[in-house]
């Protein structure tokens, strides 16, 4: 067993891991934040994407011993007092979602390249969307959402 200190969603969480445990199982499992979900275990769906010490990753792809020290956003994180931010607002009012699998990664994704490019075309947003897999909405709706969240001035300054 490895000890971890890790910050998720703001909370710092001191444990005992297993050295080969994902963080996603780490998330879910150990802390109670169902809200990423496994997808599908070998990194290509991204349904499980969280913000790491500033980085949008894949949590199925990195162990809970490589979030020692570290940040970590889950999309539980993202709303402040029950408030939605203002991407999950598009997301919402554009229907962006079907089944919702994949909206928590969708979500993460698309808020790294906000911070990253806070106007960006339709191309980038599709380009930087290309890691996450979703298999009801033909994707029209996520870029339509991302590019209205783009354009509220709330979003960006978040």
């Amino acid at each position: 067993m490895t000890r971890i200190s890790v910050k998720v969603d703001g909370t710092t969480y001191e444990d005992e891991v297993e050295p080969r445990l994902l963080l996603v199982h780490y998330l879910r499992d150990r802390l109670g934040l169902t809200g990423t979900p496994v997808g599908c275990d070998t990194s290509n769906c991204g349904a499980c994407t969280v913000d790491l010490d500033g980085e949008s990753v894949k949590s199925c792809s990195v162990l809970a011993v490589q979030a020692d020290g570290c940040a970590v956003t889950t999309v539980q994180g993202l709303s402040t007092d029950g408030e939605w931010t203002g991407l999950q607002r598009a997301f919402h009012e554009r229907h962006a979602l079907q089944c919702g699998y994949c909206t928590p990664g969708m979500l993460m994704a698309a808020r790294d390249l906000l911070k990253e490019t806070p106007r960006p075309t339709a191309d980038e947003v599709r380009h930087a969307l290309e890691g996450n897999l979703c298999r009801c909405t033909g994707y029209q709706n996520i870029v339509r959402a991302v590019l209205a969240a783009a354009s509220d001035e709330e979003e960006v300054r978040a």
